[in-house]
């Protein structure tokens, strides 16, 4: 899931112990197996209250891509979702842990056939709709279904959509009489999802949002972002794109149904327009005690990592080291010999890189978007340095004699001085090379939109927080370098579109092959790391997140997957 960072997988994420380093320590880089050099636990805020009411205000330099379930692969959107949506089940947050999977509108996590083709899932009794008018398996169906509208929804999550034998089905606007036969209602409790193949983790595809009920006859479509129909703990209020959004409590939620989120504040109220700089003062300064952000690593500024250990804020740092990853993404299309990428990969300078993004306190150099605690994870070696040192002489001999771009454009997410600053270290190093490249800012609301559309920069940063599944291999480089549902090109998460047909086809093959997940696992690893060695994407950085809530805020603890303070726990002295 990207991140603004994109969600690219969104709901939940790489399985891997919490780890981190402290401050000042040197930089010994990251294993090549993908394992941290150091482990470091995680710090939670005050942890253990239970008291409900209050408002936490939450400060965004800009707005969420979008509020709609079934149009978002985002983690800041799964976050705040938490609190307005829920799926057949859900990713439960443990600080330092990946996500349990537990049921959430579901009685259970599912019961599967005997052939593994066939998940059936029963309903809660009274569970409700904001308006008090029941949530069926239609309406879980009808969610379902939208997001199969590629054309409306182009950032609807697609991982559990692959998965399901769906024939040609392309949702339920262009042919409002097709029916998503994979996916039977025999009764409204009871959903029942006939699969191309045995997929062992689809209990956690199904806390994906794909899975989060939509009312036919609430369906605004582009324009279902403005109110989505609540079905969590709190509901919409007012919203204004770009600028606010409040969060008011449900009446028609029952707690009884959903032990997995406590509800605590009475409101919550959102800024979407503040700075990152001014949300970092702020929440320093401790001028609004009430106060947290979702932004990217706390919205901490780079130059503010030595304040984290001041006395009257190292006890309101919530921190951990999470299943999120930062990566350059080449676009293929553009840069198209992987001699000419793995030149550009060998001679930057991640170094400097991990210092833009404020040095080992908020991040450690890694070698692969996956993980070595992924059940079956194989290593790839790499030739780029692990401490990340460029290697300019290699990265020149392998251009002697090629035909290459002289000019690349790297785009990047306006919100965030370390992102535009890795730009200036990449423009730096590559010029070494005879490449001229020109920083291209992207408003942050867009940037992902941009990146799937014929706008795509040269080179651009993404953010990735896992699959749908902790320990699944699958579920992370799926998205990130496989094929698209029917093997003929790029995924939709695959950024720098890289479509292989030898590896790509073993990939999509992969995803209809039965065996234990360590087996398929080891496949998944392998292939993807015959792409990864082709250098479509250059790994950066595994985020630390700290992020400085108010002083008034407790149990705050930073999400593995979401990256920012869990909203579904998260209490206000008041």
């Amino acid at each position: 899931m990207n991140t603004p960072s994109k969600a690219l997988a969104l709901a939940v994420l790489i399985a891997t112990a919490a780890t981190g380093c402290a401050a000042g320590q040197s930089q010994p880089g990251t294993a090549a197996s993908g394992a941290s050099t150091a482990e470091q636990a995680p710090e939670i805020v005050k942890p253990g209250f239970t008291t409900k009411g209050g408002n936490i205000n939450v400060l965004m330099s800009s707005d969420f891509q979008t509020l709609d379930p079934g149009n978002s692969n985002y983690v800041q959107t799964a976050n705040v979702g938490q609190l307005y949506y829920r799926n057949l089940t859900m990713a439960k947050e443990t600080a330092g842990q990946p996500p349990t999977i537990v049921p959430d509108l579901a009685t259970d996590t599912g019961q599967v056939s005997k052939d593994g083709l066939t998940w059936t899932f029963t309903l809660q009794k009274g569970v409700k709709f904001e308006d008090g008018s029941p949530i069926t398996s239609a309406d879980v169906k009808y969610g379902i279904e939208r997001t199969f509208a590629q054309d409306v929804y182009t950032q609807a999550p697609q991982e559990l959509n692959a998965a399901l034998d769906a024939g040609g089905y392309k949702g339920p606007y262009k042919d409002p009489s097709a029916d998503l036969k994979a996916v039977e209602t025999p009764d409204a409790r009871t959903i029942v999802f006939h699969l191309k193949k045995p997929f062992a983790e689809f209990p956690a595809l199904a806390s994906r949002s794909n899975t989060s009920p939509v009312p036919k006859d609430k369906d605004t479509k582009l324009d279902y972002t403005n109110h989505p129909v609540s079905t969590g703990p709190y509901m919409v209020d007012s919203y204004s794109r770009g600028k606010s959004l409040k969060l008011v409590r449900n009446p028609n939620w029952d707690p009884a149904t959903d032990p997995n989120r406590s509800a605590l504040p009475d409101t919550f109220t959102f800024s979407l327009s503040t700075s990152q700089a001014t949300i970092s003062q702020q929440l320093l300064a401790n001028s609004d005690p009430n106060a947290i952000t979702l932004d990217s690593n706390g919205a901490l500024q780079t130059s503010d990592a030595a304040k984290l250990a001041d006395a009257q804020v190292k006890d309101r740092v919530a921190s951990g080291l999470l299943g999120c990853n930062d990566v350059l993404s080449l676009n293929t299309q553009k840069i198209t010999d992987p001699d000419v990428r793995k030149a550009i990969a060998l001679a930057l300078d991640r170094q400097s890189i991990l210092v833009q993004y404020g040095g080992r306190r908020f991040g450690e150099l890694t070698q692969t978007p996956l993980n070595s605690k992924m059940r079956g994870y194989v290593a790839t070696d790499l030739e780029i340095d692990p401490t990340g040192k460029p290697k300019l002489d290699e990265a020149k001999k392998l251009l002697e004699g090629k035909t290459y771009p002289k000019t690349l454009t790297y785009g990047y997410a306006n919100n965030r001085d370390a992102y535009k600053n890795t730009g200036t270290v990449i423009q730096q190093n590559l010029k070494a090379l005879g490449i001229d490249v020109q920083l291209v800012p992207i408003p942050a609301p867009n940037y992902y939109s941009v990146l799937a559309s014929d706008q795509l920069p040269d080179i651009a940063r993404s953010g990735w927080c896992g699959g749908a599944d902790p320990a699944s291999v699958r579920t992370s480089a799926d998205p990130i370098l496989g094929p698209n549902n029917d093997g003929t090109s790029y995924g939709f998460s695959n950024t720098s579109r890289y479509f292989d047909p030898q590896v790509s086809k073993a990939m999509f093959d992969l995803r209809n092959t039965t065996g234990t997940s360590e087996e398929l696992g080891k496949q998944w690893s392998e292939e993807f790391g015959k792409a990864l060695k082709t250098y479509p994407i250059i790994p950066l950085i595994r985020t630390h997140t700290n992020s400085v809530v108010g002083s008034n805020i407790r149990n705050a603890q930073v999400g593995y997957f979401f990256g920012g303070i869990d909203l579904s726990i998260v209490g206000v002295q008041h």
